[in-house]
């Protein structure tokens, strides 16, 4: 069984600020699991985001990180079955932060924020699961009736929230880096979702010398019913609610 003796001391020290801050201070939607015998393996709880085919589903995924963390990236793997271009069915996860994009500055926070932006939007150019991501390209709507029935079967139920906890967006960011995951309506398939869902994360980072941390803003609109007067008001009204908590 790995332990905190497999990690340097330094990288221990930090993965402790980190997940403290994490334990606190929780990405919307996403909720860590803390061994404080071992910060070899992360674990985290990912709820599927409003308008996606896994939402009303909890995605448990592990982070494995190896003794030369941070300079290489850490290995990811979802445990809950989800049908998805960019999850193997073993439940690795190819994700390019996790692989070529790596930079030792990025945290675990940035991590699973890029993890569930990524149930967001697939990428279906660089699928591990074929048949998700053709069908993902050539027939949304049957891929969005896949992955419905996985996340119906194998995912986890939602833990119901109390009125006063936010929904729509998530602030408190402590990494100095930039990423933004802008999704557009119509998903790679060219295809509009039948829930005509527009979501955007926007990480907004400074430079690595900065003391300064940035912030997470995620804003999900939805379209549809709504007048275009009506939904144009909204869309106003998210974006000053976002403003004031930068």
């Amino acid at each position: 069984m790995a332990t905190n003796e497999n990690l340097p001391p330094n990288v221990i020290k930090q993965l402790a600020r980190e997940l403290k801050n994490l334990d606190e201070t929780p990405p919307e939607g996403i909720k860590v699991g803390v061994n404080d015998d071992d910060f070899s393996t992360i674990f985290a709880d990912i709820e599927g985001p409003a308008g996606t085919p896994y939402e009303n589903g909890v995605f448990r995924m592990k982070l494995i990180l190896s003794r030369d963390f941070p300079h290489s990236p850490p290995k990811g793997y979802f445990l809950t079955k989800i049908f998805h271009p960019n999850i193997a069915s073993n439940g690795e996860i190819c994700v390019n932060t996790l692989k070529r994009d790596w930079n030792p500055t990025l945290g675990l926070r940035h991590v699973l924020i890029v993890v569930r932006c990524l149930l967001i939007e697939p990428f279906p150019e660089s699928a591990l699961n074929e048949q998700a991501g053709k069908m993902l390209l050539e027939n949304y709507d049957e891929y969005a009736k896949h992955a419905r029935l996985y996340t119906g079967i194998h995912a986890l139920k939602p833990k119901p929230k109390f009125k006063s906890e936010s929904t729509t967006a998530a602030v408190n960011v402590d990494q100095t880096n930039t990423a933004v995951c802008i999704v557009d309506p119509k998903g790679a398939s060219g295809q509009e979702p039948p829930t005509a869902v527009l979501s955007t994360v926007v990480e907004i980072g400074v430079s690595s010398g900065s003391a300064a941390a940035p912030s997470v803003v995620a804003v999900h609109k939805k379209e549809g019913g709504l007048a275009k007067g009506q939904a144009d008001k909204k869309k106003i009204d998210a974006r000053k609610k976002s403003l004031k908590r930068l």
